[in-house]
């Protein structure tokens, strides 16, 4: 595990603020407190309910066999009337001339009895002696009724009897869905936290300590930290590949640098010869150059990650560039021994895009190809109209790319510090200028290992639209 220097810096406090687990706890805890009282106030009314369709059944079902008896009169006033007042029932029995008799007789009204006359059933809700009572009517034999009253304070009574026994479940419920929401807060919040931690000290300098959390909890944390992994080691490559990009300038500037040092303290000391002053000048001028060269290609990619970057869009003939082009390298080629070729349409092919850029990107691959092309090989030049868009091609006759190569062309000094010492490099930061200036104007550059005169071939796409903006 690699540490930066801010591995020790202090964690910046969390006093003050609540946790995730805690303000998870709370929502869990409120939003189960409104849930089991929405359910218990429902539950309370509709327990009312229930309680009086329970009493009205049961009184609807002594009527109904109370109905079926031979001798109503009988039933009624034997026996010191015992079913008047029995559990809070009052009865009261119709006769097929209309009168009614018993101690329910003043709950039924003139509409009612012709209910009961009729043959229908009677349910219904009235008022004996001052209070509120159910009434259940069914019709007997001879054209008779019996008629039955519940006071509904024994409905209130059930009522209550059975909102008592939903208290223990309600309680029950809401201590359940607590301890649940606590448990499941806690499950959310850890893993959480502990991405949090890493992130932070990610954040912070320290690189490999994503893969030491173990991914456990919801999908999607896991999914997180498994992220976090991944920006580890991409950071950690990142990191790396920048030293040694790093240590590759200060070895190109330094070369160049110590000769013109020692040249200099040679010309302070007077211990060049007079012969040999103009030998000595071109050198210093000559690595003053290279020096140049490279400040000058620290500069480009510089101005290409700047988000000011400028493009001045305008109509440009690529066959014409193209051909401008090939005046330049053509001779430059020809001084290195190393056959030049262009192949182009020959006719217009307008593009709306900034013509300079797409010439500086054309000058920066073709000095590539012709700095690895020995002699006697060709470096060509290729324009070609495709479906949508426009290529331009930049093929060598040198010894090519690696597939391993192919995938890391552009990034900065990879190249240049793989084949130091091998073959001849240029600054290192070429392929990665030429690859952010494609994707400024718009377009892709793509690399091949090989391509048809043996060595590698880069291809510019631009769309053929153009760019916007």
């Amino acid at each position: 595990m690699t540490a930066a220097p801010g591995r020790n810096r202090p964690r910046r406090s969390r006093r003050g603020r609540t946790g995730l687990a805690g303000e998870l706890i709370l929502l869990a805890g409120v939003v189960t407190t409104v849930a089991v009282l929405l359910t218990g106030l429902v539950a309370w009314h509709t327990l009312r309910r229930a309680a009086e369709a329970q009493e009205r059944d049961q009184l609807s079902r002594q009527a109904t066999v109370l109905s079926r008896v031979p001798a109503l009169s009988t039933l009624l006033y034997e026996g010191e009337q015992r079913l008047a007042g029995a559990n809070g029932v009052q009865i009261a029995v119709l006769d097929a001339s209309g009168v009614v008799s018993g101690p329910a007789a003043p709950v039924l009204d003139t509409a009612q009895r012709d209910v009961l006359l009729s043959g229908r059933a009677l349910s219904a809700t009235g008022e004996l002696r001052g209070s509120t009572v159910l009434v259940e009517g069914r019709p007997a034999r001879r054209g008779r009724a019996v008629v039955l009253t519940k006071p509904l304070t024994d409905v209130d009574r059930a009522a209550a009897r059975m909102r008592r026994n939903l208290l223990l479940p309600l309680g029950a419920g809401l201590a359940g869905a607590a301890v649940a929401g606590v448990t499941l807060a806690r499950r959310i919040a850890r893993p959480l936290g502990r991405a949090a931690d890493t992130a932070s000290r990610l954040a912070e300098g320290e690189r490999g300590v994503a893969g030491a959390a173990a991914a456990s909890g919801p999908v999607e944390v896991v999914q997180l930290e498994r992220s976090l992994a991944v920006l580890d080691a991409a950071l950690a490559r990142g990191e790396e590949r920048q030293r040694e990009f790093l240590l590759s300038i200060s070895h190109e500037i330094r070369t160049p640098l110590t000769s013109v040092l020692g040249y200099a303290e040679a010309l302070t000391d007077d211990v060049v010869p007079a012969s040999r002053l103009p030998e000595v000048g071109r050198i210093l001028r000559a690595e003053a150059q290279r020096l140049d060269r490279f400040l000058g290609d620290l500069l480009d990619l510089a101005r290409l990650e700047a988000d000011d970057f400028r493009l001045d869009l305008a109509p440009v003939d690529l066959d014409l560039l193209v051909r401008e082009a090939a005046t330049s390298w053509r001779g430059r080629c020809a001084r290195h021994d190393v056959v030049f070729r262009l192949e182009h349409p020959g006719t217009a092919v307008m593009l709306s895009t900034d013509g300079f850029r797409v010439r500086q990107l054309m000058d920066c691959l073709l000095a590539n190809a012709l700095r690895i092309t020995p002699a006697g090989r060709p470096v060509v030049l290729a324009l070609r109209a495709a479906e949508g868009a426009v290529e331009v091609q930049v093929r060598d006759g040198g010894p090519g790319l690696t597939e391993d190569d192919v995938a890391v062309a552009f990034e900065r000094g990879v190249l240049h510090e793989r084949y130091r010492g091998l073959r001849p490099v240029g600054s290192g930061l070429g392929l990665a200028i030429a690859h952010r200036l494609a994707s400024r104007l718009g377009g892709t550059l793509t690399a091949r290992a090989h391509g048809p005169e043996g060595g590698a071939a880069f291809t510019l796409r631009l769309p053929a639209t153009g760019r916007d903006g």
